[in-house]
């Protein structure tokens, strides 16, 4: 048993999903902790031939049921998340925007056509996909998107632009979201489709591990059986979030985990003062403190996975584990890092590139502010987003 596991939490998973965790977290193992501090450092990583080893163990759109997907459960697949976050942030955001968002999206909205066409690929990792919401001037508030869908004949032509765009400059199949006539619609959008330009956004700080993309719309056409026949309004691709940040809610703690099992480690194993730090009253307090808000994530991520798969989650209770979940994950990453003093800032040591990743965790897919307010209207009965 870890011994970060004080409640003994895993004695509350089923055997498949452990065996699910282990065969994860072994992958990760054996494919990215090798090379994931290259990745990070280059500011480059091999996502398509991730993919493909990915989709082998049936873990893009792992939750989903059919056209090649594994049909597993809400709490196997945040165990997944949790076990590629532990590996890179960047990682799970490979793996969660293709099968929470992209591939969710076909799955929930498309019609039986476009579910053929890309599904089966993208679950093998043969096709990548992205999803298109956020805007250069509009990510918190969706509902004043700017990129438009207007008819021409049969088809439709599109126009806009969309920024900050995990898998973008790779993908094979956007999901772009746009405001037509009839209020906010969703199309399944072939990235080599003419007037389509993905540029990747190079220089982040954070987020290395990971192809992130700017996507231009110039008047493109697109055929009527291209829009998602039972996306309608702003709540289709609000549903396609919630989906995903419930993956979130259990990826931070994997971040949380190896930032305190390294910090653990080494703790245990420097001495100063002639002694081990871990034998310090200090440390000892930071790593209690650390071991029980992680633990405490834990819990929370796990009650709304059974949630889930019980078919009763509720967007607000998802907003509560990604809040407390992420917020959490980059305090234990901060401190981790004073344990191992100037080494915490080496890249040697993951510690700093957490931290840094899960700055970016905290702010996509909703960030802490826009939480706060889906909870306080939940406790309200009032809005305050406008």
């Amino acid at each position: 048993m870890s011994p970060l596991d004080l409640l003994d939490i895993d004695a509350s998973l089923g055997e498949e999903e452990r065996q699910i965790q282990a065969v994860v977290r072994q992958l990760v193992d054996d494919r990215v902790r090798p090379h994931v501090a290259g990745w990070y450092e280059d500011g480059q990583v091999p996502a398509r031939e991730l993919a493909r080893e990915f989709g082998k163990l049936g873990l893009l759109g792992m939750h989903l049921t059919g056209y090649g997907c594994a049909g597993a459960s809400a709490v196997a697949y945040g165990l997944a998340c949790l076990e590629l976050e532990a590996g890179d942030s960047g990682i799970r955001s490979l793996v969660s925007v293709q099968g929470s968002l992209a591939m969710y999206a076909i799955w929930r909205f498309g019609s039986e056509e476009q579910k053929q066409r890309w599904l089966p690929a993208m679950a093998a990792g043969e096709a990548i996909g992205c999803f298109g919401l956020t805007e250069p001037d509009h990510g918190s508030d969706p509902a004043s998107m700017a990129t438009r869908a207007r008819r021409d004949g049969d088809d439709w032509i599109l126009s806009g632009a969309k920024m900050w765009i995990t898998n973008a400059p790779i993908a094979d199949v956007g999901v772009i979201w746009a405001r037509t006539d009839e209020g906010v619609r969703g199309f399944a959008v072939p990235m080599d489709t003419p007037g389509v330009t993905a540029r990747e956004i190079r220089r982040k700080m954070s987020l290395r591990a990971s192809l992130t993309g700017e996507i231009a719309l110039d008047d493109v056409r697109l055929p009527g059986d291209a829009r998602l026949p039972e996306a309608v309004g702003l709540k289709a691709p609000l549903s396609c979030l919630t989906e995903a940040r419930h993956g979130i809610v259990w990826g931070a703690l994997g971040a949380a985990r190896d930032c305190l099992e390294t910090a653990l480690s080494y703790a245990t194993t420097r001495t100063q003062f002639g002694r081990p730090l871990a034998g310090f009253q200090l440390t000892q307090a930071k790593l209690a403190d650390m071991a029980v808000e992680w633990n405490k994530g834990l819990l929370l991520a796990l009650h709304l996975g059974r949630l889930a798969d019980a078919g009763k989650l509720r967007p607000e209770q998802v907003s509560v584990g990604k809040l407390n979940n992420v917020r959490e994950a980059l305090a234990i990453a901060r401190e981790c890092r004073t344990i191992l003093g100037a080494n915490g800032v080496s890249g040697e040591y993951p510690v700093m590139r957490h931290a840094n990743n899960l700055e970016s965790v905290l702010t996509y897919e909703g960030t802490s502010e826009i939480h706060q307010l889906v909870i306080g209207q939940r406790l309200t009965g009032l809005s305050a987003f406008a």
